[in-house]
């Protein structure tokens, strides 16, 4: 049951731009999709960051099926079980997908308030970030999100320097590197241990599905999850409509209810496996109401269920990187909310960002090389939009594949100053024309 250093020697920890947060003042919890690093974030906290003695720290992963079928009680009084072995209790206590624990949140917070103990719990389920569980956990929790590895982790493992600058053969390589990123995604068994995608990808599928989805939640029809899964893919970076899914189901023969549709969608969202992007209102209701877009948690996920190449859909995934990015930032207060614009034209932009009442920017994302391989369209939409917004002074950009510049533009009276930024720039945080 618990987990020594001596399983962890040898492991291939490999750090995160995530730092850790020590305090007994609040509960750490970190939370992301399956296999992104959790679990390697604990031990890198425990092997290296804090070096800590086995004394010290109580280790339960509840993903350990030996763990699941014990009693609860047993469980309970782990800490007791520590005190015989050591003499002690320990200072810092990690659970590993804590919501596979019933009731864990109660427990949890009993152990919280005794203020003796510095607490790391993980989890697989965004519900460890909804209000319900802040509420419960009477707001005492710090919460810090891992994704699969960013491409500035992936840049680093490649030990590629970030820099303003790069020669053209190592611009080359940085945009290989982009574009093998937009294909594969950032898994770490991927990268770091060479594991076949395909298998990965399939097992990854089987078990969100069946442990996140089924087990949890009970469900009945594992096959309405598979469809639900691959309709997701082929909207990704797309308004996804669940009415558009019952239609296609019912004209097949497929008996399902719209609620349990929605219901399953939802289920996937809290496992992580996909994030649904709302179109902004000033009305929060009314904002709750419009079809959302779609976009998945990691690019490899989305080309090995639509099994085609990279370039077919690259647009589309250089938005859903630069939507996952700007989730972490909002994740992690760096923004204060994400959505997407539309008006009754139908004219889009990708994402707005808002800080408190304010627009603060207006982004597009599209695969160009240059100025005239931008559709006017993008641009367009932005100056179009920018008018509706003009008082609170959005900042406009368009990330490109490899274009950079910064223009004055206008159309049919309407005008402003947009930035066209790299998407590796973008990404890296490399400010332009400074």
């Amino acid at each position: 049951m618990l987990t020594k250093k001596e399983d962890i020697k040898g492991l291939k920890i490999i750090p995160r731009e995530v730092k850790a947060f020590l305090t007994k003042n609040f509960i750490v919890s970190i939370v992301g999709p399956r296999r992104a690093g959790k679990t390697y974030f604990l031990y890198d906290i425990i092997s290296n960051k804090l070096k800590l003695r086995d004394d010290e720290y109580l280790f339960i992963n509840f993903e350990d099926e030996s763990i699941r079928s014990l009693d609860r009680i047993i469980i309970l009084n782990s800490l007791k079980y520590h005190q015989e072995i050591y003499g002690k209790l320990p200072k810092y206590l990690f659970f590993d997908e804590v919501q596979n624990f019933e009731r864990w949140s109660s427990w949890i917070y009993e152990l919280y308030e005794k203020k003796r103990f510095y607490i790391f719990i993980t989890g697989s389920s965004s519900k460890l970030l909804s209000k319900e569980i802040a509420t419960e956990l009477r707001g005492r929790t710090v919460n810090l999100p891992i994704f699969p590895f960013s491409f500035r982790e992936v840049l680093k493992l490649k030990r590629f320097e970030k820099r303003k600058y790069y020669s053209s053969y190592e611009k080359g390589k940085l945009l290989n590197l982009l574009r093998t990123y937009l294909n594969t995604g950032g898994f770490p068994l991927i990268f770091v241990e060479k594991i076949n995608s395909k298998i990965f990808f399939r097992d990854y599928i089987d078990t969100v599905i069946y442990r996140d989805i089924i087990e949890r939640y009970k469900i009945k029809e594992p096959e309405i999850v598979k469809i639900l899964i691959k309709f997701m893919a082929s909207s990704f970076s797309s308004c996804f409509s669940i009415n558009k899914v019952f239609n296609a189901l019912k004209s097949k023969g497929i008996k399902i209810s719209k609620k349990t549709l929605y219901s399953y969608s939802k289920y996937l969202e809290n496992a992580f496996f996909c994030f649904y992007l709302r179109k902004f209102s000033f009305s929060e209701r009314k904002s709750e109401l419009f079809t959302p877009k779609v976009y998945l948690s990691d690019a490899g996920i989305i080309n090995f269920l639509l099994e085609t190449r990279t370039s077919e859909n690259i647009g589309k995934l250089m938005e859903n990187l630069v939507f996952l990015e700007l989730k972490k930032k909002e994740l992690f207060g760096e923004i204060d909310s994400l959505f997407y614009f539309r008006d009754y034209q139908q004219r889009e932009v990708d994402f707005l960002i808002k800080e408190g009442l304010k627009i603060k920017q207006l982004i597009q994302v599209t695969y160009a090389n240059s100025f005239d391989e931008i559709k006017r369209e993008e641009w367009i939409n932005l100056l179009n939009v920018y008018e509706l917004f003009k008082q609170h002074k959005p900042e406009l950009i368009v990330i490109t594949w490899d274009y950079e510049d910064e223009k004055e533009l206008s159309w049919f009276g309407k005008k402003g100053k947009i930035k066209f930024i790299p998407l590796w720039k973008w990404v890296l945080n490399i400010k332009i024309n400074s």
